[in-house]
């Protein structure tokens, strides 16, 4: 089965994080295994904490860090992303059936190939949406979007999160 990636988009505090939360404890609840992409358009962050072991190491001048944990393994690379493509940040993302990006909006804006759920909070957001957005696979959030009518669908997910979930399984593995 080839991985598929499905775009969340929105406007900040929308709704996106809570909408792959559901989506991948309920996929993952029905066997599939996810991945999950953030976008951090903040040019100065790092997880990377200062002063910690990983970070000395970086700082001496160590291109890529590998902490390993009892649970986990975590891979700070230092370079520089803001040239790469989609596909170079998707092939960091291994063995999985599932894709979600959060934000990444500017990139995923009008690929075909990527289908969106739009979180919104407003009717304006919502056109707008339409407008710079393809495909949507349904808009969610707190705005119902019923009345705009667009001919996508909305779904509250707070009351009905088996339709989107259900939604995005009929997806995975088409292409």
């Amino acid at each position: 089965m080839k991985t598929t990636v499905i775009a969340v988009v929105g406007s900040k505090s929308s709704g996106k994080t809570t909408i792959i939360e559901i989506l991948t404890k309920e996929l993952t609840k029905r066997d599939y295994k996810v991945a999950a992409v953030k976008h951090i358009p903040e040019s100065s962050f790092t997880l990377d904490r200062e002063g910690k072991d990983t970070w000395r190491f970086a700082q001496s001048g160590a291109k890529t860090i590998v902490s390993v944990a009892s649970d986990e393994i975590a891979t700070i690379e230092k370079i520089d992303t803001t040239k790469f493509s989609l596909k170079e940040i998707l092939q960091r993302c291994k063995d999985v059936d599932l894709i979600f990006l959060e934000g990444f909006k500017k990139i995923v804006g009008k690929k075909y190939d990527i289908p969106k759920i739009v979180t919104v909070k407003s009717g304006d957001e919502a056109l707008e949406a339409s407008k710079n957005f393809r495909p949507i696979l349904a808009f969610v959030g707190l705005y119902s979007i019923e009345t705009l009518k667009l001919n996508i669908p909305y779904i509250n997910v707070l009351e009905n999160r088996e339709k989107i979930v259900d939604m995005v399984e009929k997806n995975v593995g088409k292409k």
